[in-house]
C-alpha cells in the first residue's frame, strides 16, 4: 500500500474509536486497520500524522482531538474494568451451569477493558441447537432474583445464538469489531466454532487474532444434566417454539408503546428461532451513519492540510 493509503486507514481505524471516546494505543491500531499494512511503514505514517497534529498522541494513546482527558479516562476506565471482570467471572460461571448454555463470553465495553459508572456487564451467550429459547427463559427468570439482592447489572443477558446458526448476519464494522473483541469466559468449543464460522471479521481486521486461553469449560450440574434430558426430545422443541412465540409477542408490545430502557433507548428485540438480539436497526445504524460521516470529514481534512 502507499504512504497515503496507509495514513487513511490509520485515520478510519482511529475515527471509529473515536466516536465512543476511546483512544487507542499503537499496537491497537495495527491491530483494527482495514488492511494488512508492513508495520514499519505503519509505524512512520503513525508519527507523520502525529507530527502534523491530524492526530494527537497523549502518553501511549492516539485520538483525533488534543484532549488528554480521555487517555486519563481510559486509564481509569481500565482500572474499574479489571475489578469488574473478576465480578464478571463469577457471573459467567453461574449462567454456564444453566441447560442448553454451551458458551458464555463478556461484550460490549468491558470486553474492551473498559468501564465507568454506567458500564453493565454484558454476556454474550451460545446456547445448544433448538434450545435458545428454553435457556433464554430459564436465566431470565433467574435474572428477576438478582433484583432483590441489587445484582442485576452484573447479569445484562441481551444477546443469544444457538450452534444451529452462528454466522452473525449484520456483517459491518461495528458487529466486526464486537466479534473481534469479544471475551470468551465459559464454553472454549463453542467459541472455536463461533469464531471459524465468523472468519468473515478478517476481511476488517487482517492483522487480528483471537485467542480462546482464557475460556474454561462450562459447569456440569445435577440440574442441568436432568432438564437436558427431560428436555431432549418433541416435548423440548416444542416448548421451545412456544417460549419464542410468546416472548417475541411481550417485546412486540414494549416497541409499539415506545416504552424506553433505563438509558433512555427503545425497547425493541430482533428475534428468531435461532437468535435474540437487540434490534440492529435502532443502534447500529445510527452508528454506522455517524462513522461514516466522522470518516468523511476526517479524510476531507487531511486531504486539504496537505495542500495548505
Amino acid at each position: 500500500m502507499t504512504h497515503f493509503s496507509i495514513k487513511k486507514d490509520i485515520l478510519a481505524t482511529i475515527a471509529y474509536f473515536n466516536i465512543f471516546d476511546y483512544p487507542l494505543k499503537k499496537n491497537e491500531i495495527f491491530l483494527y486497520l482495514g488492511h494488512s499494512d508492513n508495520y514499519s511503514e505503519f509505524e512512520k505514517a503513525l508519527n507523520f500524522l502525529a507530527a502534523e497534529s491530524v492526530i494527537f498522541r497523549t502518553g501511549d494513546f492516539y485520538s483525533l482531538h488534543n484532549k488528554p482527558g480521555l487517555a486519563l479516562k481510559r486509564q481509569s476506565g481500565y482500572e474499574k474494568a479489571k475489578i469488574m471482570l473478576k465480578k464478571a467471572e463469577k457471573a459467567a460461571w453461574i449462567i454456564s451451569a444453566f441447560p442448553f448454555v454451551q458458551g458464555v463470553a463478556i461484550s460490549g465495553s468491558l470486553s474492551k477493558y473498559y468501564a465507568d459508572e454506567k458500564t453493565d456487564v454484558d454476556f454474550f451467550i451460545i446456547t445448544c441447537p433448538n434450545r435458545l429459547w428454553i435457556a433464554r427463559t430459564m436465566l431470565h427468570i433467574f435474572k428477576k432474583f438478582t433484583y432483590l439482592f441489587s445484582m442485576q447489572d452484573l447479569f445484562c443477558m441481551n444477546y443469544f445464538i444457538d450452534e444451529a446458526e452462528l454466522v452473525i448476519l449484520e456483517k459491518n464494522i461495528y458487529t466486526a469489531t464486537e466479534i473481534a473483541t469479544i471475551l470468551p469466559l465459559r464454553g472454549m468449543d463453542a467459541f472455536d466454532s463461533f469464531f471459524k464460522a465468523n472468519n468473515w471479521t478478517r476481511t476488517y481486521f487482517p492483522n487480528k487474532h483471537i485467542y480462546l486461553s482464557a475460556a474454561k469449560e462450562t459447569k456440569k450440574s445435577w440440574f442441568r444434566s436432568l432438564v437436558e434430558m427431560t428436555l431432549n426430545n418433541g416435548l423440548g422443541e416444542s416448548l421451545d417454539d412456544l417460549l419464542m412465540k410468546m416472548t417475541e409477542k411481550s417485546w412486540n408490545n414494549k416497541t409499539s408503546l415506545n416504552k424506553k430502557n433505563s438509558k433512555g433507548m427503545l425497547l425493541s428485540m430482533h428475534i428468531g428461532k435461532h437468535f435474540s438480539k437487540p434490534n440492529p436497526e435502532i443502534f447500529q445504524k445510527r452508528l454506522l451513519l455517524r462513522y461514516e460521516k466522522t470518516v468523511t470529514d476526517i479524510f476531507k481534512y487531511y486531504e486539504l492540510s496537505r495542500y495548505c
